[in-house]
């Protein structure tokens, strides 16, 4: 009896809503802020793919229970197997992500993701890469991984490394907070819908008989509106951002913010300084080539290229922060992590290149990515 109910919990995660043409796909973990499991990915995994050859459904939407949308993936559960001596369970569950990241990236249906609340590493995954992402008054987006002894994954190098000038590094090293109407600027988001306008517009995309990305576009475009980015905003520092996150190494990128802040008195450039300083150094190395690389690759080269990085973050040879980034960050909370190497210059290029390598371990195989047919031109162009 235990097996069923606890089937039907994992199933509950993902909550299904069928109306005509369009289907409904709920992550259902609001007390967890709808962090993403194993079997939540899994089932997204098997949905996205049945939908994709059922000619009745022609749009899928994709929102969080309560005030997130999905403020990441489990990264507690893969901690767990990582310190019980299970790394490569934690690789399965990085490799069905990057999955279900690379079919989203070039799906053949539009996906209209409604982020309405939190939307973070993984949650950014499962949203930015599909046709639509709708953020709201209440959208907080970040990606929060080197501070967490990680780096930005689940195709981050893809999607950061493509928005305007450098502001994909800042974001990507920093861990910096976009609210809805900077991801709108910035292009994380293709549109802004005032939270009490969401219920209208899903109704509006339930009755389209529709595939086509222009007519599902317009509907977006009929609650949309064009807000005003706050003075404070990050994206009004777009110049500093180009002049110091085009740097060629992390150690160049702080050198140049601490420059810029002996210049002017400015509580942003202190702000970014403090959260390099704070991050772990391995990640903030990795992350940097990530980015860097990501911005010369398709979709597809990018997770290939991340599930090695993983694996090698899990498997620790080099560095354990990641395990030591989730216990000051998840587990104790004491926010006081005990970086190993603790400074950038104890870093060597070989260290680093390490990541980017084949990982050395027996059964160990790169990401095999599902073949793809029948795209339309906007996946085509993500290749």
């Amino acid at each position: 009896m235990a097996s069923s109910s606890s089937s039907n919990a994992q199933e509950d995660q993902v909550l299904v809503e069928e109306k005509s043409f369009a289907r409904t796909l709920i992550l259902n973990r609001p007390k967890q802020l709808n962090a993403a499991s194993y079997h939540m990915i899994s089932r997204l995994l098997e949905l996205f793919l049945l939908y994709e050859k059922d000619s009745n459904v022609k749009l899928v939407i994709l929102k969080g229970k309560g005030r997130a949308f999905c403020a990441g993936g489990d990264v507690a559960a893969v901690m767990r197997d990582i310190n019980n001596g299970r790394w490569k369970s934690g690789a399965i569950f990085f490799r069905t992500e990057f999955t279900l990241n690379y079919l989203m990236a070039t799906y053949s249906k539009p996906q209209v993701s409604i982020l309405n609340g939190i939307v973070m590493g993984g949650g950014a995954g499962c949203s930015i890469h599909g046709s639509f992402r709708v953020a709201t008054e209440n959208s907080v987006f970040a990606m929060p991984e080197t501070a967490l002894g990680l780096f930005p994954d689940v195709g981050a190098s893809y999607f950061l490394s493509r928005l305007p000038g450098h502001f994909g590094e800042y974001l990507g090293l920093t861990g910096a907070r976009l609210d809805g109407a900077e991801m709108l600027a910035c292009g994380l988001a293709t549109h802004f819908v005032p939270s009490a306008k969401l219920p209208s517009l899903e109704a509006a995309l339930h009755t389209v008989d529709s595939s086509d990305q222009a007519i599902i576009s317009a509907i977006i475009g009929e609650y949309s509106e064009l807000p005003m980015l706050k003075g404070q905003s990050s994206y009004h520092r777009l110049d500093v951002i180009n002049r110091c996150f085009s740097r060629r190494t992390v150690e160049d990128i702080l050198s140049a913010l601490e420059r810029e802040a002996t210049n002017k008195v400015d509580d942003w450039i202190l702000a970014s300084i403090q959260s390099l300083k704070k991050a772990s150094p391995t990640s903030l190395k990795i992350s940097l080539r990530s980015i860097r690389e990501g911005r010369l690759q398709g979709v597809g080269q990018c997770l290939v290229r991340e599930y090695r990085m993983v694996c090698h973050v899990m498997q620790g040879e080099v560095s354990k922060d990641f395990v030591e980034g989730c216990r000051a960050i998840l587990v104790d909370k004491d926010r006081n992590p005990k970086w190993e190497p603790p400074r950038l210059d104890l870093l060597s290029d070989k260290m680093v290149d390490k990541y980017f390598s084949e990982v050395d371990d027996e059964g160990w195989e790169d990401l095999k990515l599902p073949p793809r047919s029948n795209l339309p031109a906007s996946a085509i162009a993500k290749l």
